[in-house]
């Protein structure tokens, strides 16, 4: 079994370290993960500037690959030049915060997740939902449990998991929800500030909005706010099938 890990928070996340250890007895682990963090930005790929690939050793042994890119880079990457042969298995994370809601769209995590699917190959994306003190062993646990799962059972084509992990010691977990994505958004606020050299600049801050409905027993956010690991099913069709059909009886000429 051939697994391939990556990570938008960078190759030196505890969250990638940890996950790794815990995946070893499912076979063979590659890591090429960002040389940098690489939070919130999404399914980018880089076209105009070379990737770079090095080594990565930790502790006097090899550890993986960083390359200057995006996480959907590194899956690339990874599958077309530095594996032999594509991996059986894509696992993204665990990453610091969750990504539930429209966060999806933006999340690094998520897309190399989704880029492994594009590729036919499933994938798994893992958050942990807290940002600045995550506890990380729970979630690697379970996505053990998930990925034997899906090892055995396969994914729909062009699925991948979007998994979020309440950060709770593990005996408060009270259990999984398979859920659909919130359409909880985010609403932007800038912090209006001035340097040393007396030029106004912005820094940007993101508050989760509560959603326009109430939300509903089956989606990501109720689940985690409850305490309970969520479960996503995401596809890369992005369609609108019901507004499809609405604007196919419009007249435009």
């Amino acid at each position: 079994m051939k697994i391939l890990l990556t990570n938008d928070d960078g190759i030196y996340a505890s969250g990638l370290r940890i996950l790794r250890s815990e995946l070893l007895e499912l076979g063979e682990i590659s890591i090429v993960a960002p040389a940098t963090e690489q939070s919130a930005v999404g399914h980018a790929i880089t076209l105009y500037n070379p990737l770079r690939v090095e080594e990565v050793r930790l502790n006097g042994e090899f550890y993986g690959c960083a390359v200057n890119g995006t996480p959907a880079d590194c899956v690339k990457i990874a599958t077309s030049e530095l594996l032999d042969g594509p991996p059986d298995l894509v696992v993204s994370g665990i990453n610091r915060g969750a990504n539930v809601g429209i966060n999806v769209l933006y999340s690094g995590t998520v897309s190399a997740a989704t880029e492994a699917a594009i590729m036919g190959i499933p994938g798994i994306a893992v958050s942990v939902g807290d940002y600045t003190n995550p506890r990380y062993d729970a979630a690697a646990r379970f996505t053990l449990r998930l990925a034997r799962v899906v090892i055995k059972e396969g994914l729909p084509g062009g699925t991948a998991l979007n998994v979020n992990v309440p950060n709770l010691p593990e005996d408060e977990i009270r259990g999984v929800m398979f859920t659909r994505q919130s359409d909880a958004r985010f609403v932007e606020r800038f912090e209006r500030r001035e340097d040393p050299r007396k030029q106004l600049y912005y820094w940007q801050a993101i508050e989760t909005a509560s959603s326009e409905r109430d939300a509903e027993d089956d989606d990501d956010i109720k689940a985690l706010t409850e305490g309970f690991i969520s479960v996503t099913p995401l596809h890369h069709d992005m369609t609108n099938r019901r507004a499809l059909e609405l604007i196919r009886s419009w007249k435009l000429y």
